[in-house]
């Protein structure tokens, strides 16, 4: 289990960090989000004992990272896929993190097997591709069989097979009682892989709790609707005040229409003699909701957002 209480880090007058709490427990997989500059990263080293707070704590299995004496044993970490010997193989950078921890060669080859680099072994780290290092850092953080693991951004890099497979590896690590914590700004991968939500911004927590929980905080909600007079009805729904953002310029498109209510579309499409094939109310994404509640906690804005 992990564990933050009132965690903060300052740097000179920038607070990273600030009174940040919460608790990460076995048996599920929970995503950390968070827009860019929201402390994550921060957290993340702080948790493993590569940057000091400033006040607070924060420890694994219920002691400082530090104070495990075989830290591999009991948390596992991918932060940084490019954080590794260029010059080394695979097999040799393992084989040092191993030895450093009472580990058996035998789990370096398993391992390996176990995130598809068997056959790169003998190769050098600095000839692999982001995603094949991706790889040998989840095969890093697997090595001393923890029952903590922490993953920062650990798709970037893997074609969609490598997302799937890293997807279920997630969750079948979760599944034998492990405390999986991954930090991500894939909001499709999160939705797809967590069950639980760690969501900060400008170092504060902003949410802990269930991926459904969160995105139902979400207050856009919208209609979908499928139809071979878009054209036409777009025009009608957008003279009763609705918003309407049409997919494609096919004959039959999809409208997602806010503003209105299924029930109200319906009748519209009805009096102007609009066939529809589709009609369906939705609420909010993860992604919107994410996007929604830390609109506050953004610190870099491209010009054309408000």
């Amino acid at each position: 289990m992990i564990e933050v209480n009132e965690l903060t880090k300052r740097y000179g007058k920038t607070t990273a960090v600030n009174g940040l709490s919460f608790i990460v427990r076995p048996g599920h997989v929970t995503g950390f989000l968070g827009p860019n500059g929201a402390g994550k990263s921060t957290t993340l080293r702080m948790l493993l004992g590569l940057t000091e707070p400033t006040s607070g704590t924060a420890t694994i299995g219920g002691r400082p990272f530090r104070d495990h004496p075989r830290g591999l044993r009991q948390a596992g970490a991918l932060l940084d896929a490019h954080d590794v010997h260029g010059g080394r193989s695979a097999a040799a950078y393992l084989s040092a993190l191993a030895r450093g921890n009472g580990i058996g060669r035998r789990r370096v080859t398993e391992v390996l097997e176990e995130v598809g680099l068997a056959a790169a072994a003998r190769r050098r780290i600095g000839g692999f591709s982001l995603g094949m290092k991706q790889r040998l850092g989840i095969a890093a953080a697997l090595l001393g069989d923890p029952p903590v693991l922490l993953f920062d951004e650990p798709v970037n890099g893997l074609d969609p097979e490598g997302v799937r497979w890293a997807r279920g590896l997630f969750r079948r690590l979760a599944a034998e009682g492990r405390t999986v914590f991954v930090s991500s700004h894939l909001m499709s991968e999160m939705q797809n892989t967590a069950e639980h939500l760690i969501v900060v911004g400008r170092g504060e927590l902003i949410a802990d709790e269930s991926v459904t929980e969160f995105a139902a905080r979400g207050t856009r909600r919208s209609v979908a609707v499928r139809t071979p007079g878009a054209l036409a009805l777009a025009a009608v729904l957008e003279a009763e005040g609705a918003r309407v953002e049409r997919d494609g310029a096919r004959a039959e498109e999809v409208l997602t229409v806010s503003g209105l209510s299924a029930a109200r579309i319906g009748e519209l499409a009805f009096q102007h003699r609009i066939v529809l094939h589709e009609l369906a109310g939705r609420t909010s994404s993860l992604e919107e909701a994410f996007m929604e509640l830390t609109a506050d906690s953004v610190e870099y804005r491209a010009g054309g957002s408000r």
